[in-house]
């Protein structure tokens, strides 16, 4: 990956990040809870969404050496007690991350497709179309294994909550133990057993057919 490139990949990975973070917050504040707005995460300035070392560090290493990579922005705030129904609200609140994220990469695949030029067959190298084409490919791409990646059902990723909300009651704090060792499944998945890579493949191979076609 070229370094024009890896800029183009880590801009859009860094806003679809804090898009799907502020997706949260805002239904969140819709069910009752403006512990987000007062917080000031209700906001696309990018600032007071960034991680150090998810938003960063590791994004910046993947668009750099190609590697896998987890990213992810500060979680925005939420207090379940200000919820309406704290149990149906958390699912919501939970889901509405991965489906912003299913909607931008749908809107960019869009004009990917419309930007795709007609005498070309295939998407070959990337970087031998517009920088406008890069852009919107490369940001369809980032959402749509953003919007995958988080309905795994591993905490702290969105999945997890949709799982919560099935789990039977009394299996709920077997659920609260493990949920701390989240993090070493998801680097172990991302790092060491390349089942993400598999994962994502067929997508990748979808999102290039739709866009080319």
């Amino acid at each position: 990956m070229d370094f024009e490139q890896a800029l183009i990949w880590f801009g859009c990975l860094i806003a679809a990040v804090i898009l799907h973070e502020i997706s949260h917050g805002i239904v969140a504040l819709y069910f009752g809870d403006d512990t987000a707005k007062n917080a000031g995460r209700l906001t696309l300035n990018p600032v007071p969404h960034i991680d150090p070392l998810g938003s960063i560090i590791l994004p910046a290493m993947g668009a750099l050496t190609g590697i896998p990579v987890i990213a992810w922005a500060k979680p925005v705030p939420v207090d379940p007690s200000k919820l309406r129904d704290p149990r149906r609200d958390m699912l919501w609140v939970g889901l509405v991350g991965p489906f912003s994220n299913f909607v931008l990469a749908i809107t960019a695949a869009l004009v990917a497709r419309a930007l795709f030029p007609t005498d070309t067959f295939g998407l070959r190298d990337i970087t031998d179309f517009s920088l406008a084409f890069q852009i919107a490919f490369s940001f369809a791409l980032v959402n749509v294994f953003l919007g995958v990646f988080n309905l795994l059902p591993i905490p702290p990723l969105d999945g997890s909550s949709l799982l919560e909300r099935v789990l039977p009651r009394d299996w709920l704090p077997m659920w609260n133990r493990m949920r701390p060792y989240g993090m070493l499944v998801l680097f172990a998945l991302v790092f060491w057993t390349g089942a993400i890579d598999r994962l994502f493949e067929p997508v990748y191979r979808q999102l290039v057919n739709f866009v080319s076609s």
